[in-house]
């Protein structure tokens, strides 16, 4: 008798190529028949922000700190939500609007705390990641600031950010 072994997928990846939303969904839910609910959030490149147009967005992050960071994010997570598995995808380099940027995928038995959790990563990816994002605009290339409203959110769910305030 053969036997199969599964081969765990990372809960993080940080990649400049895309990705397939479909297969990302299916390898999360695999050989796991206690999933009710599968929620996810998929962030794409917009073609304007704060008013002006964007021909391309360029992300950098900082190689080993940022999917460590992301893996304490999901454990956070596992701790606080009642969740089976999540997994997080972020792209880097130039992208272009309509790309896929981001990608949060979370399991659970029931669809509220997949939600709880999809959006609670969501607000601490924005926020806790290191990401530096880069536009480029008719008048020129700008690296994009922290939001209040970012640093509000991840509020909601009792954790301080100042990212916001920091950079102005």
């Amino acid at each position: 008798m053969e036997q199969t072994l599964k081969v765990a997928m990372p809960r993080v990846r940080i990649q400049t190529e895309d990705f397939d939303l479909g297969a990302e969904v299916a390898a999360l839910r695999a050989g796991d028949p206690g999933v009710g609910a599968v929620a996810t959030f998929l962030g794409t490149v917009r073609d304007r922000n704060d008013g002006s147009g964007v021909s391309q967005m360029e992300l950098e992050h900082y190689p080993g700190m940022t999917e460590t960071a992301i893996e304490a994010m999901i454990d956070a997570a596992l701790a606080r939500f009642d969740i089976r598995a999540a997994r997080v995808i972020h792209r880097v380099g130039p992208l272009a609007p309509t790309d896929q940027i981001v990608l949060v995928v979370v399991s659970s038995a029931h669809r509220g705390q997949a939600f709880q959790a999809c959006e609670f990563l969501m607000d601490y990816l924005k926020t806790q990641a290191p990401f530096w994002k880069k536009e480029t605009t008719p008048g020129g290339a700008r690296w994009v600031d922290a939001r209040v409203s970012d640093d509000e959110a991840l509020a909601r769910w009792g954790i301080q950010s100042a990212n916001a305030a920091a950079g102005a």
